[in-house]
């Protein structure tokens, strides 16, 4: 169905690879289109409760690719100076991808090894969880090509997952972040080799995938209102209205009857 993702299905846990190894998954007009064909759609798949997305290759996705011939009445290049409408059209189509992963009702880890620059940087912060290979690089490149570093949502994720200081350093300098200082900052959740990456991802989704689709769906809501909540009064009323919805369907009553019995509960997919 798609020519630059690799989209696999292990259960309920669905592989997007992204595949162009040759240009270290650089986004170009195709892989574009079809990641926010795959994010547009996604929470419509009922049978994908977790998704882990990762590069093919040496790189996880070294951002936009400077080389590749612009989408038609769109483009980067210098035959596009002056023609604000058709620039804007392309910024939109590319920011949009984010926004269409944090709709998502599934949760999504992005798996990071090599380079993710630029746009990869992106994908990687709208993701809800990362895990690093040892080889991780992280920037945000769009600085070094004389374009504002604020792009793509990384001005409203970044300074939300490490802080505003060490976020406001990295946009300003456009300076790689290496894995074991985004440990230390709480960017990824943990760093391993490159060889156990995709094992490392696995295990984190299939924890994830212990618990009812409805709760995770519920959690993934709560946390992302919670981060920008006003206050805590309106941070506890969300919490409020997910858990009485929670608390109506049957995989609480299987939750409770697993605890007093003692038993792991088997919950119901939908």
């Amino acid at each position: 169905m798609y020519r630059t993702l690799d989209v696999r299905r292990e259960g309920a846990l669905t592989w997007l690879v992204l595949n162009r190894p040759e240009a270290l998954n650089a986004l170009d007009a195709l892989l574009v289109d079809e990641l926010r064909h795959f994010f547009r759609h996604l929470p419509d798949d009922r049978e994908t409760r977790v998704v882990v997305m990762r590069g093919s290759g040496r790189a996880f996705c070294a951002g936009l690719d400077l080389k590749s011939p612009p989408a038609p009445e769109t483009g980067w290049g210098a035959e596009a100076a002056g023609r604000v409408a058709p620039m804007l059209r392309n910024q939109r189509r590319i920011s949009e991808i984010p926004l269409l992963m944090r709709r998502a009702p599934q949760p999504v880890i992005a798996a990071v090894h090599g380079s993710a620059c630029g746009g990869g940087m992106a994908l990687a912060l709208a993701a809800d969880l990362r895990v690093a290979g040892t080889s991780m690089r992280m920037n945000a490149a769009f600085i070094r090509l004389g374009l504002s570093a604020c792009d793509i949502g990384v001005s409203y994720l970044l300074p939300r997952l490490i802080g505003a200081s060490v976020a406001a350093e990295l946009l300003f300098t456009g300076d790689f972040i290496h894995a074991e200082r985004a440990l230390a900052l709480g960017l990824v959740s943990r760093v391993v080799e490159d060889a156990e990456l995709d094992d490392a991802a696995r295990d984190l989704g299939a924890r994830i995938l212990r618990h009812p689709a409805l709760a995770l769906r519920l959690t993934k809501e709560c946390f992302q209102h919670a981060v920008d909540a006003p206050s805590l009064e309106a941070a506890i009323a969300m919490e409020d209205r997910n858990q009485v919805l929670a608390a109506r369907s049957p995989d609480f009553r299987e939750g409770v009857r697993a605890f007093l019995e003692k038993r792991p509960p088997r919950f119901g997919d939908a």
